[in-house]
């Protein structure tokens, strides 16, 4: 067994199956870092003190969990791992509901800040897209299915041309590029008949 598997945390599973990039430019999700290196379990704390009082909550720790929670939180802060393990690890502390109440805003909060970093330099739409998609894997709401469909679409460079086939960001509008404008813009025409002009980082490949 490698040192890299003896020193990923309980509840990561062991990268089988883990999602990986496109050819020729690799996933964000398999970035690697010490990610909570700098993050104490007393601020994991904190974060869900102050979810509690945004959301009427009385604060509490839950005996049954706490103390399991924060001793792997804190055995954890020294393994680097791929960014993905990161978000596997959030979402299984979410489960293990080391708090009374708000462990999905608490951890879902976690992936949004280290994520805002990891992103940082993407176009703001994209940039929120890709952060509320962190969080919604954290909190459940989205499978690794789910997750991997759009971190794959948004990170990609798409190189947009005319002809192309395209989509906003949400997929409520399809359409074809017409022309780039000298600006950057694209012209492009929706499903519908109408002709648009966008950003180029609104929209997406449609393949």
């Amino acid at each position: 067994m490698s040192d890299e598997t003896q020193n990923r945390p309980s509840g990561i599973s062991d990268g089988r199956g883990h999602p990986g990039g496109s050819s020729g430019e690799q996933s964000p999700l398999q970035a690697r870092a010490a990610f909570i290196k700098n993050r104490s379990w007393e601020s994991v704390v904190s974060y869900n003190r102050g979810a509690c009082a945004r959301g009427g909550a009385q604060h509490g720790l839950n005996p049954e969990s706490h103390a399991a929670c924060q001793r792997k939180w804190e055995e954890s802060q020294g393994c680097e791992l791929t960014f993905f393990e990161l978000l596997d690890f959030l979402k299984h502390c979410h489960r293990n509901a080391p708090f009374l109440f708000f462990n999905g805003n608490t951890f879902a909060d976690l992936a949004r800040q280290i994520g805002t970093v990891l992103f940082g330099e993407a176009p703001t739409l994209r940039r929120r897209e890709l952060i509320s998609a962190l969080a919604h894997y954290v909190a459940g709401v989205f499978d690794l299915e789910s997750l991997r469909s759009v971190v794959d679409s948004l990170w990609r460079s798409a190189q947009i041309e005319p002809g192309c086939r395209v989509r906003t960001l949400r997929g409520s509008l399809h359409g074809e590029v017409l022309r780039l404008l000298d600006d950057g813009r694209v012209v492009w025409r929706s499903s519908v008949g109408t002709e648009l002009i966008a950003l180029p980082e609104s929209l997406l490949l449609d393949e």
